[in-house]
């Protein structure tokens, strides 16, 4: 979607929260960030389950 003046309007980046494989702690990463925890350095992060319900259909 264009703004009046003919450029694209640009949705706000929401970092992502990551808990820390080593420590636990929660690190907020932005898009193109390098991948590490800003407590203790380590490099294996896990996503943070989301809130929202999210429903399978098994057969």
């Amino acid at each position: 979607m264009d703004n009046y003046q003919g450029q694209p309007i640009r949705q706000p980046v929401a970092p992502m929260i990551y808990i820390c494989a080593d420590c636990g702690s929660e690190n907020q990463l932005k898009p193109r960030e390098p991948i590490r925890c800003q407590d203790c350095g380590h490099r294996i992060m896990y996503k943070k389950r989301t809130k929202r319900m999210v429903q399978f259909e098994a057969r």
